[in-house]
């Protein structure tokens, strides 16, 4: 069976090349409504309709802040190379590897920020984050997989959160998207954002 998408950002083929679809064999209650199967293998398939309209609500959505005040987070590895250009790309924060407690809390932290709205690659790895923005009061973006929570997310992508040109593919789409919003062409590719092996 066919699903019709309206005007995808990029061909379905491209979100499907990049495993963008692929879960993982855990679902969580909050992501039910962003699967559309179960493979054989037990892996959960995501929406990729879903996934499309998310990146666009959430470019939407970031492109009402001051580029400057916009922090991206990730303790993924294979996030951390993506997120850096996303950020470097609109003129936003990174924070990648080890998020240091209190960053977003605890003003005498000689790393201490003060973002208007944050971006996690995952939920669960970036918890510490999403606790401090709860906190806080800071709205959060996060990219979602079949298995996380979304209790404190403010807007949710769903996707392979974990998978090197998933991450690559949906920074980059979150990028063009932001900077289209703000009247900037950009000649970068998902490649630009993709992490070396």
């Amino acid at each position: 069976m066919e699903i019709e998408l309206k005007e995808p950002l990029i061909p379905v083929e491209e979100y499907l090349a990049a495993g963008v679809h692929i879960g993982t064999q855990q679902k969580s209650k909050d992501m039910m409504k962003f699967i559309y199967r179960v493979r054989g293998d037990g892996l959960y398939i995501l929406d990729i309709q879903a996934t499309d309209e998310r990146i666009k609500t959430a470019a939407t959505f970031l492109s009402q802040f001051d580029p400057t005040k916009i922090l991206v987070v990730t303790s993924r590895q294979y996030g951390q190379y993506p997120a850096r250009k996303f950020a470097e790309t609109i003129g936003g924060m990174a924070v990648v590897g080890r998020f240091i407690p209190g960053m977003l809390t605890n003003q005498r932290l000689n790393k201490y920020i003060e973002p208007d709205v944050i971006v996690v690659t995952d939920p669960i790895g970036d918890h510490q984050a999403i606790t401090e923005a709860v906190q806080t009061g800071i709205p959060i973006v996060a990219l979602c997989d079949t298995n996380n929570m979304t209790k404190f997310v403010d807007i949710v992508i769903p996707t392979n959160n974990k998978g090197r040109k998933a991450l690559s593919m949906i920074y980059y789409l979150l990028t063009k998207e932001m900077l289209r919003s703000r009247g900037i062409s950009t000649s970068l590719t998902q490649e630009d954002f993709e992490t070396e092996l």
